[in-house]
This record gives structure tokens, sequence and C-alpha cells, in this order.
């Protein structure tokens, strides 16, 4: 299949770190975001207040409403800074309709925080992925966690394709530039499908040097950034999946559908 009829999927990140997470306002901007091309929706469990909780209902409120309006892939964070544990964390990966999962893939700072994830922490949550059939996108902020998430997969089954989230942006993480793109995706297994998320993004020319280097999942939305164009911030996620859309597009390549997404990442389709 030539690079022309491959398909980049666009995964939306709707709700920014201290934002709050209400399910009415979120569904009608997720569906258009599919409208435009997102296939997939990323959510951490939240309050409506803003605050991260081990208690599931905000959320699953949440994709229940999106849901009733369209059929995006139903992606849970595990992450986050907060207090809690592992098992809390991965509290989310019980809701039945949770199709994918973010798996972090080593601790790091996330500006003046500090971001844990041990190896317990990998192996909890993979295991959990495993045992309920989710799909795990490991989120890796330096070179090194793909080599975590390599030993892990040696004691943990993980479902293949593996697919890497390489994440660019934060303070104390690996930046955005080409020379640390081509750095990181040379370390990627040949295996595995690669994506990226470009926390504070102000610009579209890292995302798209990904995508033209063969990403196979970009993430868009609030959560990293609101940039829209010079001087403008979005108003609506959708405005960012549309802009994102048209620039694939625009580069000769397709934006992957829901199913088509699932196909691509070996999901099977909750009920």
């Amino acid at each position: 299949m030539g690079d022309f009829m491959r398909k980049v999927i666009i995964s939306v990140a709707p709700v920014a770190g201290p934002d709050p997470l209400l399910p009415e306002v979120l569904a009608e901007d997720i569906e258009k975001c599919v409208e435009y091309g997102a296939a997939m929706c990323h959510l951490h469990c939240k309050t409506r207040e803003g605050r991260l909780t081990p208690d599931t209902g905000n959320l699953r409120e949440a994709f229940e409403k999106i849901l009733a309006r369209t059929d995006v892939v139903v992606q849970a964070s595990t992450g986050g800074i907060s207090e809690m544990n592992i098992v809390q964390r991965c509290n989310p990966l019980e809701y039945e309709r949770v199709e994918s999962a973010s798996l972090n893939g080593g601790s790091t700072n996330l500006g003046e925080a500090v971001y844990r994830n041990s190896f317990d922490d990998i192996r909890y949550c993979a295991r959990c992925c495993y045992e309920r059939e989710i799909i795990p996108e490991t989120e890796v902020f330096d070179i090194g966690m793909i080599n975590n998430v390599e030993m892990v997969r040696k004691e943990i089954p993980m479902r293949t394709p593996v697919l890497y989230n390489l994440v660019f942006g934060h303070k104390g993480g690996m930046q955005p530039t080409l020379e640390a793109l081509m750095a990181f995706r040379s370390f990627v297994p040949k295996d595995a499908l690669w994506g990226v998320t470009h926390f504070g993004r102000d610009n579209w020319t890292f995302l798209a040097a990904a995508v033209a280097a063969g990403a196979t999942i970009v993430r868009i939305g609030f959560e990293d950034s609101r940039y829209l164009e010079e001087g403008i911030q979005a108003e609506y996620n959708y405005q960012e999946v549309q802009y994102l859309a048209e620039l694939i597009r625009k580069m000769g390549l397709e934006v992957a559908t829901s199913d088509e997404t699932r196909e691509i990442m070996g999901i099977v389709k909750r009920v």
C-alpha cells in the first residue's frame, strides 16, 4: 500500500488539565470532532470540577452521552499527576465500553511535578489491559521508556501491534524538534505502530513532520494545546480537528474512521 492510501488516526483529548469534565458540554463538541475527522476520544477520570478521581461515575456519564451521538473509539487515561495509586488510576478500565487506554512507560518530570510510573505500575496497567482486551496506547516521554515497555512485554502479554505515543513538549521531557522526532522514531521497534502528542503546541509544523515521517496516530485537543492559528486559540476542540484533518488530506493521505481505527489497532468493538 502506497503512502497515498495511508490512513492517519486523529485522537482528540478534549479536556485541559485543570478544566472541568462536563458531560453535556463535551458530547456536542466530540460529535462535531468525529464529523470533522476524529476517530478516538481520550479522557481522564475527572470530577465535574476538574479534579482527577478514582470514581468513574462522571467519566462513564461523559462517554455514555458521547456514544449516544457518535461511534468514537473510547480511550480512558490511566495517567495524570495525582495522589492516586496505580490501582485507583486503572479504575476506568472497569468501564465495559473502554476500548483503549493509556499505558505510561516510566517516570519523568512534568513541569515542576514528578510523574511516577514504576515498573510495577507499568506491569499492573499492562496486565489490566490484557485481561480486559483493552488495547494500550503506550505513552513515552523519553527514549528510555521504549526500552522499559519492551522489557515489560517479555513478562506481561501485550497484544500486537504495540502502539507507542511519543510525547513531546513537556518541561522535563523530549522537546518538539525534528532532530528529537527522528531520534525517538528510530528507537520504535519495527513491528510497532507509533504516533505523537505535542504538548504546548504553538504551530502545526511538528505534527506535519510526524505525519510525513509515518505517524499512525496524532493527538490533538485542549489537553495539549488550544492553538489554532497565529495569535488565535480555538473555542472548540472540533476546530483543531478540522484543521488537522485538512492538513493530513493536503499531504495526500486519508483520515481514518473509527472502524478503520479499530482495524488498525486491533480493537474488538464493544457492544
